[in-house]
């Protein structure tokens, strides 16, 4: 009789623990101790298996044990972490949060706030504001911002220092630091009104048709107005 257990049975375990069928498991381990077992009664008494052997097959049974514990509990852990996310989302609800885009509204009460993103600090940063149709209706300097999200507000008036026209606008940054260009990412302001879920489980920011649903990622910053 040889002295290794056929590695199709240890393989045929690893392949379980993939594939998450504990019950499936659970009989491959028997198999493999009955299997053991047989053999240490029926070995060559002149030839008996090794303890190496007999250490390295154990060995590989726990694994496959230690293998499925942890991909339970790390089951466990997602869900938990999932669950967080959604009650951390829910918590946004009615909140005014900065989320990657360009546009900002004027309404009666003027103008919603904007923000920049930036990876490095600028000395100084120009910010342009266009209509609907392209046109530039208001252009100042910010001044030095330093790296990272800063928010901003617009009071609504046109170079011409008319109040702007109801509606959307578009915003833009140059942004440089000494002679050197300075990467910049608008931000625009959404309310957070309802919260969903994707295919994955994860929330999903309905932000009231400002912009389209958001992940908790893509919030840059929290305004409370």
């Amino acid at each position: 009789m040889s002295n290794i257990i056929d590695s199709s049975v240890i393989n045929s375990m690893n392949g379980t623990s993939g594939t998450g069928s504990m019950r499936q498991s659970d009989d491959l381990r028997e198999n493999f101790m009955t299997l053991l077992i047989t053999q240490l009664q029926n070995q060559d008494p002149l030839n008996p298996m090794e303890n190496a052997e007999m250490t390295s097959q154990l060995a590989q049974i726990n694994t496959v044990s230690g293998i499925e514990e942890l991909n339970t509990t790390l089951k466990g852990i997602t869900g938990q972490i999932d669950a967080g996310h959604t009650l951390q989302a829910a918590g946004l609800i009615g909140q005014g949060v900065l989320v990657p885009g360009d546009r900002i509204l004027v309404g009666k009460d003027g103008a919603t706030p904007f923000g920049i993103e930036l990876g490095k600090s600028a000395d100084n940063v120009k910010a342009t504001i266009r209509d609907g149709g392209g046109q530039v209706v208001r252009s100042f300097d910010i001044g030095a911002v330093s790296s990272g999200v800063e928010s901003f507000e617009w009071d609504g008036k046109l170079d011409s220092g008319e109040m702007a026209p109801q509606g959307a606008y578009r915003i833009s940054f140059e942004a440089t630091a000494g002679e050197d260009r300075v990467d910049a990412k608008a931000l625009n302001y959404a309310v957070v009104s309802g919260i969903s879920t994707d295919k994955n489980g994860s929330p999903r920011l309905d932000l009231g048709g400002i912009s389209e649903q958001a992940s908790l990622e893509d919030i840059r910053q929290i305004l409370r107005l």
